[in-house]
């Protein structure tokens, strides 16, 4: 093995030594470790120190990770298991000897009567002697370093393991496909009546969840549909026709403010059906998109995105201000919205608004996919691509543009009004810039131009957060790693968007037809 390597190696298990130490200068650790115990069905106290074994487990993982990054193969080379469990515990014990030497010093420190809060105030004397595995300095620092390396080595085992089975996959790609093909998953595999069963189970599912879900996590999965209603409007403004809109919130809140003034007592006492308000509020975004598009068509890239920029933020200050007080409410915002009716009966429970917005997801979903599929679809990939080429070639962009705008702003409205009537109140805050930004990051995170990516991106971007609420101020930490390592994993999104592909003419022999000559080429 080349000296290259073995820096390599220790490079990578010094950068995760610095992670354990950053996790235990904040308390981390103790909170992660305390999740795990939870998670394990032991019962913890407020302010109790969980148990060592937790800690193993985290360090474990942590450990797994670091080996297993530091055994991965380069291109053109042939890794054995020795060269692999070398890497492994090179990477492991250079962790390990960096975390020691922290545990020396903050555990000196502690000993000594340094109250290390004055300066950190998670790293309490219970939570240093807790790193330390509540033994002595030199004790606890060579656990450090021997858990870290037998874990590393752990990693490096898994990774060969690993690298060797995707190689038997490779080379017996053909056999593979074959014998699938042969046996019952080869009979499933593309048969409709399957994807009818995965659909009903699917439904099945939507119809059952809410009941069991309870008031809290409706109202969560319910902010999740919202944004999905929200990132598939402006997929097809981003990810399909390639319009950089950052001021995608102003049509959120032209749906909102809508349908509050049409079904709200103040200030115009209008009080008009839900039904008929839900769907003036749509249109109303709609038309809002035509308009704010007509005078920025010929914008592209930068510029359509200041521009855009700027007219949200003058929605939201026009909302805000004692101009349209008379109007709007000005700050006080617009409250005693309208719940959806039925046949004369009320649906304002968290569990029937629930599947309002499971409706409205499904039916946006449908008509998402089938204008992505069809011509207009195409129009747009080509806009995206090359605007020039794409009018060169016959196709109106400034049509196609405005259309992607409308669509996209229809489906902001319909969010809008969803989210005032669930709410039962809408305000100028709800509605600033980081609306627009967090709608973005979900379509570019779920993958630009991918319905599922949308619905995976919401997921992330708004579920996540609150599953992760048990890790209390650590949750926008631990939100943002996930955010860093999925980026660098897979950049280009969660489920990317696959491209179409051409179709060739083929003839009886499935060869492929060649095309006529045209008027040009004869001679």
């Amino acid at each position: 093995m080349n000296k290259q390597s073995l820096q390599k190696s220790a490079g990578s298990g010094l950068v995760f030594g610095i992670i354990v130490i950053f996790l235990a200068l904040i308390g981390f650790t103790v909170v992660f470790s305390g999740l795990i115990q939870k998670v394990l069905g032991q019962s913890l106290g407020v302010g109790q120190i969980p148990s060592i074994s937790n800690f193993f487990i985290f360090l474990g993982f942590l450990g797994i990770w670091n080996g297993w990054r530091a055994s991965r193969q380069d291109k053109h080379e042939t890794l054995t298991l020795a060269k692999v469990l070398m890497r492994a515990a090179v990477a492991g014990l250079s962790a390990g000897v960096l975390v020691m030497l922290y545990g020396f010093v903050v555990g000196g420190l502690d000993a000594r009567g340094t109250d290390m809060r004055k300066y950190l105030s998670m790293l309490s004397s219970d939570s240093i002697k807790f790193f330390l595995f509540n033994q002595s300095l030199v004790l606890g620092g060579l656990i450090h370093v021997g858990f870290s390396t037998l874990m590393a080595l752990v990693g490096g085992l898994l990774a060969f393991g690993s690298e060797r089975s995707q190689q038997q996959v490779r080379t017996n790609r053909t056999k593979i496909q074959k014998w699938s093909q042969s046996t019952w998953l080869g009979k499933v595999q593309g048969n409709p009546y399957v994807t009818y069963v995965l659909m009903g189970i699917v439904l099945l599912l939507l119809v059952l969840l809410p009941r069991t879900w309870g008031a809290y996590w409706n109202y969560v999965m319910g902010t999740v549909g919202i944004y999905v209603l929200l990132g598939l409007g402006l997929n097809i403004i981003v990810g399909l026709s390639g319009q950089l809109v950052l001021g995608y919130v102003a049509f959120f809140a032209i749906g909102a403010y809508t349908f509050a003034l049409t079904t709200s007592p103040e200030p115009h006492n209008l009080v008009w059906n839900f039904w008929i308000a839900l769907a003036v509020s749509v249109v109303a975004a709609a038309l809002s998109g035509i308009l704010i598009g007509l005078p920025i068509l010929r914008l592209r890239g930068d510029y359509l995105a200041i521009v855009t920029l700027g007219f949200g933020e003058i929605i939201r200050i026009l909302l805000k201000s004692d101009i349209l007080k008379d109007f709007t409410m000005g700050p006080r915002g617009v409250r005693n919205i309208a719940g959806p009716t039925l046949f004369g009966r009320s649906f304002t429970s968290d569990v029937d608004f629930m599947y309002l917005i499971i409706l409205a997801v499904l039916l946006s979903i449908f008509l998402a996919k089938r204008w992505q599929e069809s011509s207009i679809g195409r129009a747009w990939l080509a806009i995206s691509q090359d605007e020039t080429v794409a009018q060169a070639t016959g196709v109106d962009t400034q049509k196609y543009k405005l259309l992607a705008l409308s669509l996209g702003a229809a489906f902001a409205g319909l969010g809008g009004a969803l989210f005032a009537s669930r709410n039962q109140f809408t305000g100028p805050e709800d509605h600033a810039l980081m609306v627009s930004i967090n709608v973005l990051v979900l379509v570019i995170v779920g993958g630009m131009g991918s319905i599922p990516g949308v619905v995976l991106g919401a997921f992330t971007l708004k579920g996540l957060p609150e599953i992760l609420r048990e890790l209390e101020s650590y949750r926008l930490l631990v939100f943002g790693a996930l955010l860093v390592v999925m980026m660098i994993i897979r950049p280009e999104g969660l489920w990317p968007a696959r491209r179409p592909k051409l179709e060739v003419p083929v003839g009886q022999d499935n060869e492929p037809v060649p095309l006529p000559a045209t008027a040009g080429g004869e001679k």
